[in-house]
Order: C-alpha cells, then structure tokens, then sequence
C-alpha cells in the first residue's frame, strides 16, 4: 500500500508507540483554563481553543527556550494532587483515543512542587492518575501500557535526586530516566554523578541530545554518560557527508541506539526546516533506529495521527514505514522483552493487518 493511498482515518486506527512525550507539555486546553480557574492562575486566553492556539502561536518561534518557556502555564496548574490525578488519567485516555498501545511519559517532579507536595508525593500521584486512566481505557476496549520517565532539569540542581527516585520507584511504574531543559551551555556531563548511580542501580536512561546542540551533546551522552537512548538527536546529521557515516554516527546506527524524534517540535525550536526535509527520513532510510514521536502535544498542537500523516503527506512514508518505527519504538522501550515482543507480536503487527 502506498503513502497515497493512506488517510487520516487509517492512520489513526493503526497502533502507535510513543517514547518521548512530556505530560506537562499535553494538557487539554480545557483542562488548563478550569484548573487555572481553580487555582488563580492568569491565562493568555480562558477560552480552550484560543488558548491552544496561542500555545501552537508562541511555540512557532524557532527558539528552544522561548519554547520551553510556554509550560508556565500548564505547570501551573499541576501543583496539586488533584490536579496532577486529572492531567495524568486524560494524558492516558488522549493517548487511547489516538491508537497509542504503548507510551512513555517523561515530566520532572521537581517542577510540580511549588504547591507544597514532595518530589516522592508528586510521583505517587502521577503513578495514581496513570494507572486511572490505563484502567478505563482498558474498559473501553483501547487498552494502553504506560511507562513513566523521571527527569532532572539540566540547568538546577535536583538531578541527583530525580534519579535516587527513579530507583526508588522502578516497579511502581517508573521504568527509566532523563535530563530535561535548556541543552545550550549545561552539558549531560555535568550530570555524571546521577547516570553513574542510575547505571550501578540497572536502570535506563535516555538523554535529551542533538537538538539545541549538536555532535558534543551525543558524544557525550552516549560515551561520556552512556545513555540508551537519545531524545531528538536530530543533529546527528552533521557526521553524515554525502551518505557517509562518521564515527559517531556509525555507533549509533550500528548498535540500534535509537533516536526519539519529533518532528513538529524541532520545526517549532529550529533544529529542523520542514516535514520533508526531516532528517527523520534520510536516517530511516541509512538504518538508524528512529522513532516518532510527539514531544508536547499541546503546546506543538499535534499527537501520532497528526505526526504520522504529515511524513504520508509531506515526506512519502509508506504505511511499512509507519509500521517499522512503531517496532523501533518497542524494540526500544525500557520494559521488559517479553513485554515488548508481545506488544510487537500480539498487537502491532495484528493491527496493521487489521486496520489496512
């Protein structure tokens, strides 16, 4: 079946991974604007779809800080357990509506303490609103498996203990790590401490790599820190010449590190210039492990169907493309392989069959 033969409605039935998308980046609008109500937080715009479309506004800025500066406002009004409960159970069921069978949740709970809860409350509460939701999504017959990242902000000081809780909580269902935030001058090596512990203690973590900054952030997140994975990693493109690999982008490709892409978010940031030009694609079609991903549904006004049909659209994806980077995703996935190959066995590869 070829690419043009794919609608949106398709698409949308197909099951979908997702490893990089972060749960204070993929508020309902509506759910801003009522808990904001709740709490007396000032809004750029009350009603839903205004807001959202401010969000998608200030996000088009071609610049990371500038685009990590818009969760202000939806980190607001995640300070509270109740709030944290609701944005974690509708996370699950937007995910279940739009064919997600497996994703996993990044957010940092050092940023949803202002409100007086611990960095350990802040979890327990997410790990509660997440396993709501996987519970009536279930009931709904679109069951969804959801796996929680925990990240430390790069640029403070709190990494460490992101990381001891990651430890503390890996069978509540915590199954990796990250650094988040500003790459541009706050290198993952300032952060060894935390991967060494995170290493010593078995548990994965991906970095945040190649987006803002370029090959050093890989070289050092993947041989400095020893990361699994690289979040974005987009700029891997700078040691490939003519088709030519380096040395750095070998060992990516040659040891299936796989890159957690999103390309509606790094034409947001800059890191990319348009959907057909991605380097998602060239590197697919290299053999690098890419996957795709959403990043922040709200603020980049996208989920999996959208992301999917703009590479059908824009850059000629088949649907056997959209199927190898599902596979990736859970080839990937920081649960256990059985786990994963029963994903790939029992669900994917069935609902391709199914829904084409």
């Amino acid at each position: 079946m070829t690419a043009t033969r794919v609608d949106a409605e398709v698409i949308r039935r197909l099951p979908k991974a997702v490893l990089h998308d972060h749960l204070d980046g993929g508020l309902r609008p509506a759910t801003v604007v009522e808990l904001a109500a709740a709490v007396g937080h000032s809004l750029p715009a009350t009603d839903p779809d205004e807001l959202a479309a401010w969000y998608f506004e200030a996000a088009n800025s071609g610049d990371l800080v500038r685009y990590i500066a818009t969760f202000e406002h939806t980190l607001a009004v995640m300070q509270t357990r109740e709030g944290l409960l609701r944005v974690a159970e509708e996370y699950v069921l937007d995910l279940a509506a739009d064919g997600v069978v497996y994703a996993e949740v990044r957010y940092a709970p050092e940023l949803n303490t202002k409100g007086g809860l611990s960095m350990s409350e802040v979890v327990e509460a997410v790990q509660e609103g997440l396993a709501g939701g996987m519970a009536k999504a279930a009931l709904a017959g679109t069951p969804v498996r959801v796996g929680t990242l925990l990240c430390g902000m790069r640029m403070f000081d709190r990494v460490r203990e992101a990381a001891d809780l990651a430890v503390a909580y890996r069978d509540a269902g915590v199954v990796g790590f990250d650094i988040a935030g500003a790459e541009d001058g706050f290198p993952p090596a300032d952060h060894l401490a935390a991967f060494e512990h995170l290493r010593g203690q078995s548990v994965p973590f991906t970095i945040h790599a190649g987006e803002a900054h370029g090959l050093p952030s890989i070289h050092q997140a993947l041989q400095v820190c020893g990361a699994q994975r690289i979040g974005h990693g987009v700029r891997i493109t700078e040691d490939i010449v003519d088709g030519k690999l380096g040395r750095l982008a070998s060992w990516v490709r040659d040891r299936r590190v796989a890159l957690e892409m999103c390309p509606t978010s790094n034409l947001q940031t800059g890191a990319a210039t348009s959907i057909a030009e991605h380097p998602i694609t060239a590197l697919k079609d290299l053999g690098f492990r890419v996957t795709l991903n959403t990043d922040n549904r709200l603020v980049s006004g996208t989920t999996m169907t959208r992301e999917m049909s703009l590479l059908v659209e824009e850059a000629g994806w088949t649907v056997e493309d959209l199927r190898a980077v599902t596979v990736n995703a859970l080839k990937s996935a920081f649960i256990p392989f059985d786990e994963r190959n029963a994903l790939i066995r029992d669900v994917v590869l069935p609902g391709y069959e199914a829904a084409l």
